[in-house]
């Protein structure tokens, strides 16, 4: 007797989880550019949360407060400065409008932290990566044209990886996206894989 499977593609992958990257060490690099991303991500949210002198709690003159007022969680935001002072382009009056906004400091961390735990433990990659690669096009956007390269730069090569990761099942190497598959919700709802 033949079942029917409510969710072809994901026994497909499951039942050949090789088709979509035959080669072991092309899984294992493409494993690596995950965790380097969401490691990235989740970096970016600690500093923005904490102000430990990378990016945030460093004043215009460069000295460094760590742990200061320009952390989130002493009220600082994380995107005052980078959309109130860094915008240029077609843009500007957009991203000046929104700089600094609770509802767009929120949204923002809650991306940072949430594709970094997706792409460093391999779980809900294709929401993980779409999320990514929107958050990469639009701080794209906020400063146009770009400075080194009138078209590319690393906010674009970001919004390819993440557009890789999630079509290759980077999840699967060395991260709980097979496991994650195989759960109730995830069958439920295969968007969530």
């Amino acid at each position: 007797m033949t079942t029917i499977s409510r969710h072809p593609e994901l026994d497909r992958t499951e039942a050949g989880r090789h088709e979509v990257v035959r080669s072991s060490p092309a899984r294992k690099a493409l494993a690596l550019l995950r965790i380097a991303f969401g490691l990235t991500f989740l970096w970016a949210f600690a500093d923005k949360l904490l102000a430990l002198g990378y990016s945030t709690g460093v004043d215009q003159a460069g000295h460094v407060d760590r742990f200061g007022p320009a952390a989130w969680i002493h009220g600082g935001s994380p995107t005052q400065g980078f959309l109130a002072f860094g915008a240029d382009g077609p843009f500007t009056g957009f991203y000046h409008s929104i700089a600094g906004s609770a509802w767009a400091d929120i949204l923002f961390m809650l991306g940072l932290l949430g594709i970094g735990l997706a792409l460093t433990f391999g779980f809900t990659m294709r929401i993980a990566t779409v999320a990514g690669g929107l958050l990469y096009l639009m701080m794209w956007t906020v400063v146009l044209p770009p400075a080194n390269n009138p078209v590319l730069d690393d906010h674009i090569l970001g919004a390819l990886s993440m557009a890789v990761l999630g079509l290759t099942l980077a999840g699967d190497t060395w991260g709980v996206g097979r496991r994650w598959a195989r759960t109730r919700l995830a069958r439920r709802y295969p968007a969530l894989r």
